[in-house]
């Protein structure tokens, strides 16, 4: 096979690097994905090829270029929604209207729909009743005393519960949606389970967002033509968008999806964190003797933990662009990686450390740019709760079992503990 090569303009040819299958294998606790490790040292800008899917991507490791095409029109979301670009998941439907496939000006009036729901004084608003719901948890647990199961019965549901009150899900319905999520982010049952899950999922969002929409309209006629209700729920702001006829049903269902999808990430990142505080004694003597020092130390933990594996969602390049002297083409897929923009030594000086006194507010975690985590400054907030909760009510808290016998998730999206045994 002939060498593939690229030109930019006035440069002679070159040779593109070669594509590297990133296969989706096991990986231990908390450890950085070893084949990110190497594309990063690899250079800038790799080429990969992932398990499902087809041909290959570009993936940009470092910070400052992360940054830039996550900021960049010219790199496109849409674009990459109706191809089948290479990637870790094996069921592959993007809805149309979907928040996490639109561009500019699509995405501002997607998201605009919902924003009132996260902004920095809904979450004031939803921190005590967020309290009290982690209150009843630790206290059932204590009660019924050690050991026990921290995702089980704290890690998992106390945030499934707060996405649920933000959206707007009955507590009945809220178990089901839970068990759809979670096959959703699993790659374990292939594609008919992610599909099946995906059907019932969006299924029961459409029949909300209609009733939403449809009781607020009889909301307002029996006010005489006032304002809607009010509510600010997820739910009922997407019907109420949906009634005024800013966006269309099929959108506010794909708005609506991963957004309740997204509880699944703090169950996740705050059992790495947990893990790695019972695993590193230095770290939870620092919490427990440092109030102070938590917020800091919550965004180090936040950079430093592999929070997903492989990389999210892929970008097309609408024109040509030049990365460091490679010509990255009009049409070709782009990757980006969060994690290890998080670990580039250029930021982060001896980035594998675990530094609580390092500004670590920098990281990406949340993503960067228009497509930003919606839901951060609630992530950031139960995490808070998580922290102060456990460490106070459960001062002798440990791990029961030995760190390596610790079940972690594998062949999900989403990394995190299955379990975490401890006791107190």
């Amino acid at each position: 096979m002939a060498e593939e090569t690229s030109t930019l303009a006035g440069r002679p040819e070159r040779p593109l690097p070669p594509v590297r299958d990133w296969p989706a294998g096991e990986l231990n606790a908390t450890e950085f994905e070893p084949v990110l490790a190497e594309l990063m040292r690899e250079g800038p800008l790799t080429r990969i090829r992932l398990p499902y899917g087809e041909g290959w991507a570009w993936l940009a490791t470092r910070y400052d270029d992360v940054k830039m095409i996550t900021n960049d029109p010219r790199f496109s979301r849409r674009e990459a929604s109706v191809r089948q670009v290479t990637r870790l998941a094996p069921h592959f439907a993007p809805r149309p209207g979907a928040l996490a496939w639109a561009d500019q000006p699509d995405h501002n009036r997607l998201r605009n729909a919902v924003s009132a729901a996260y902004t920095v004084s809904a979450v004031k608003r939803l921190r005590p009743r967020a309290q009290e719901m982690l209150d009843a948890l630790v206290d059932r647990t204590v009660a019924d005393g050690p050991p026990a199961d921290l995702v089980e019965r704290v890690l998992e549901p106390f945030p499934i519960n707060v996405v649920c009150e933000v959206m707007g899900v009955p507590v009945d319905e809220r178990q089901k949606l839970h068990d759809w999520t979670r096959e959703i982010i699993s790659t374990a049952g292939g594609a008919e389970a992610s599909e099946q899950a995906k059907k019932g999922l969006f299924g029961w969002i459409g029949e909300a967002v209609r009733e939403r929409r449809d009781s607020e309209s009889e909301s307002e006629s029996e006010s005489d033509g006032g304002s809607n209700s009010g509510s600010e729920d997820v739910l009922s702001l997407l019907g109420g968008a949906v009634r005024r006829g800013e966006l269309g049903l099929e959108e506010a269902i794909s708005v609506a999806g991963p957004l309740q999808i997204g509880g699944e990430a703090v169950t996740n990142n705050s059992g790495q964190m947990f893990y790695l505080l019972l695993t590193r004694p230095d770290l939870l003597a620092r919490f427990r003797d440092d109030p102070a020092s938590r917020p800091a130390g919550i965004e180090e933990l936040l950079r430093h933990i592999p929070h997903r594996a492989a990389v999210g969602l892929p970008r097309i390049a609408t024109q040509d662009v030049d990365i460091h002297g490679t010509l990255v083409s009009a049409g070709d897929a782009v990757y980006v990686s969060y994690l290890a923009a998080n670990r580039d030594p250029d930021v982060f000086p001896d980035p594998d450390r675990i530094d609580f006194d390092r500004d670590a507010g920098t990281h990406v975690s949340f993503g960067n740019g228009p497509h930003f985590c919606t839901g951060a400054v609630f992530s950031r907030m139960q995490i808070e709760l998580l922290i102060d909760a456990l460490l106070e009510r459960l001062p002798g808290l440990r791990l029961a079992v030995p760190a390596d016998q610790v079940p972690f998730r594998q062949r999900t999206m989403i990394r995190g503990p299955v379990a975490l045994p401890v006791t107190w």
